[in-house]
C-alpha cells in the first residue's frame, strides 16, 4: 500500500520460497457427492431469498430456489436460521506461501493477487488446473507490477523490471503476459498522500500501459492514493482502481466520471484505516467467531498499523466519502483487503472489509455483493460469485442474517470449495 514501513510478508517469504505442499491427487480425483442445503436463507450474489434449497452435484450447483426439492439419495443439510452465500472473492491481496490455505479457512474461495512472484503464481495455477486445489482458495494474479525505477514496489529486494517511458509499455505488457499475468497492475504513486515523495510513472507511460493492456485484451488496474492520480487513471481508460484515494474529499465530478467510463473500484478500506495508525484488524482478534481460527502470527499482524508521518493528509473519512459518492453513482465496488499489510490477514480481513464498506454507506447486501458477484463480474470470472445453476459450488454457510448484520459472515458453519467440504 505505502512505501514507508510497508511489510509485505509475502515478498520476504518469496526470497526463501520453496514450492508449497502439493494437494494430493486422490483428494481432487474423488468427486464431491450430491448434497442439498434446505430451509436456508440464500444470498445469490445479488439478492436475498428468504427461504429455499440449493442442490449441489459433482461440484456444481444444479438447482437453487424456494421451490427446489432435494433429490433422492442426496445428503441433506438443514440450514434453518442460517444463510448460504457464494464463496467470498477478495479482490486485492498479495499471496505468499500459505496465504491461499489460510484464506479458505475464513470462506474466501478466490483471491485476486495484485503483486507476487510470477513463478510462484504459475506453480499454483498449474496445480489448480490439474487438481482443482480443494484445500486452498483459487488464484488469479497480476504477477509483477508496473512502476518507475525506485518507485513503489521496488523496495523489497525483489527484482522488478521498471519503466522509464511510454515506448517501453507494449514490450513490458507482453513480458508480463508471457509470465502468465491474468491482468496488468500499474502503480501511480508518488507518496504525497502519506507525507512522502517517491519516483512515479508519468501519466504518458501509465496511459501507454493501459492502451497496451487493452491491445492484448487484458484488464488494466491502477494503484492510487491521491484523487488527482485516480482521476488521471480513469481518464486514461483504466478498467479499475485497486485503492481509493485518501488525501482529500472527493470532488463532485469524480464518481460520475468513474461511472461514465464504466470502471470499478476496490477501496481497500481496511488498509486505509491502518495507514492512519489504527490497526484495522484488532476487532477481528476480539471477535469470538473468528479468534479460535487465527494463528499467533496472524494475531500479531492484525494488531499492527502503519506509522503516520507528520502532516500526512491521509484520512479514512476521505475514503469513506469517496465510497459514498461511488455508490450514489452506481459504480461497481469490490471488496479487497490488501492482505498481508499491517492490520490485515488473508481470509479474515474480508469480513472487516465488508463491515467497513457498510460503515462507509453500503447496505449489507451491497457489501455482500462486493465480496462475491461484483469481483466476479469485474474480472470476468463467469463460473463463480453467485449461487445459480451450472456455477461452481463455492459456498459459505453462516449462522444468522448478514443482510441485516454484516458481521454475521464471521459466524461460519460450513464451507465448500468446488463442492468439497472444507475442514477449518
Amino acid at each position: 500500500m505505502i512505501r514507508f514501513r510497508l511489510v509485505y510478508v509475502f515478498l520476504l517469504a518469496l526470497c526463501l520460497l520453496g514450492t508449497p505442499p502439493a494437494i494430493t491427487r486422490s483428494a481432487a480425483e474423488e468427486p464431491p457427492g450430491i448434497f442439498a442445503v434446505v430451509n436456508v436463507r440464500i444470498f445469490d450474489g445479488v439478492r436475498m431469498v428468504p427461504r429455499g434449497t440449493v442442490v449441489v452435484d459433482r461440484g456444481r450447483i444444479v438447482a437453487s430456489g424456494p421451490k427446489v426439492k432435494p433429490p433422492r439419495g442426496a445428503e441433506v443439510i438443514d440450514g434453518s436460521g442460517a444463510t448460504l452465500l457464494p464463496g467470498f472473492i477478495d479482490a486485492h491481496t498479495h499471496i505468499f506461501e500459505s496465504a491461499l490455505e489460510r484464506a479458505l479457512v475464513f470462506g474466501v474461495t478466490t483471491e485476486l493477487d495484485m503483486f507476487t512472484s510470477p513463478d510462484f503464481a504459475q506453480f499454483l495455477r498449474d496445480e489448480q488446473a490439474e487438481t482443482g486445489a480443494p484445500g486452498r482458495a483459487d488464484l488469479r494474479s497480476a504477477g509483477i507490477l508496473a512502476t518507475a525505477p525506485g518507485g513503489h514496489g521496488t523496495q523489497f529486494n525483489f527484482p522488478i523490471p521498471t519503466l522509464t517511458g511510454p515506448e517501453e509499455a507494449l514490450d513490458w505488457v507482453d513480458a508480463r503476459i508471457g509470465e502468465g499475468s491474468d491482468y496488468i497492475k500499474i502503480v501511480s504513486e508518488d507518496g504525497s498522500a502519506y507525507g512522502g515523495q517517491w519516483p512515479a510513472l508519468d501519466q504518458e507511460t501509465i496511459a501507454a500501459l493501459i492502451e497496451a493492456s487493452h491491445r492484448r485484451r487484458k484488464r488494466a488496474v491502477v494503484h492510487v492514493s491521491t484523487q488527482e492520480r485516480a482521476r488521471a487513471a480513469i481518464e486514461a481508460g483504466a478498467d479499475g482502481l485497486v485503492h481509493i484515494f485518501v488525501d482529500q474529499e472527493p470532488e463532485p465530478g469524480f464518481a460520475p466520471l468513474v461511472a461514465k467510463r464504466r470502471a470499478f473500484v476496490v477501496p481497500t478500506l481496511s488498509v486505509s484505516e491502518s495507514t492512519t495508525g489504527v490497526a484495522s484488524g484488532q476487532s477481528l482478534i476480539d471477535d469470538p467467531r473468528l479468534a479460535p481460527f487465527l494463528t499467533p502470527n496472524e494475531v500479531t499482524n492484525l494488531r499492527r498499523a502503519f506509522t503516520v508521518r507528520p502532516n500526512a493528509p491521509n484520512r479514512l473519512e476521505h475514503a469513506f466519502a469517496a465510497v459514498r459518492q461511488l455508490r450514489a453513482a452506481r459504480v461497481l465496488i469490490l471488496a479487497g483487503s490488501d492482505a498481508s499489510n499491517p492490520g490485515t490477514v488473508h481470509g479474515a480481513s474480508i469480513h472487516r472489509e465488508m463491515e467497513l464498506l457498510v460503515e462507509a454507506g453500503l447496505k449489507p447486501v451491497e457489501a455482500l455483493a462486493a465480496a462475491t458477484s461484483a469481483p466476479a463480474q469485474a474480472f470476468g470470472l463467469a463460473d463463480r460469485g453467485r449461487i445459480a445453476p451450472r456455477l461452481r459450488a463455492d459456498l459459505v454457510l453462516v449462522q444468522g442474517n448478514p443482510g441485516l448484520d454484516i458481521t454475521a459472515t464471521r459466524d461460519i458453519l460450513r464451507i465448500w470449495k468446488g463442492g468439497h467440504p472444507v475442514e477449518r
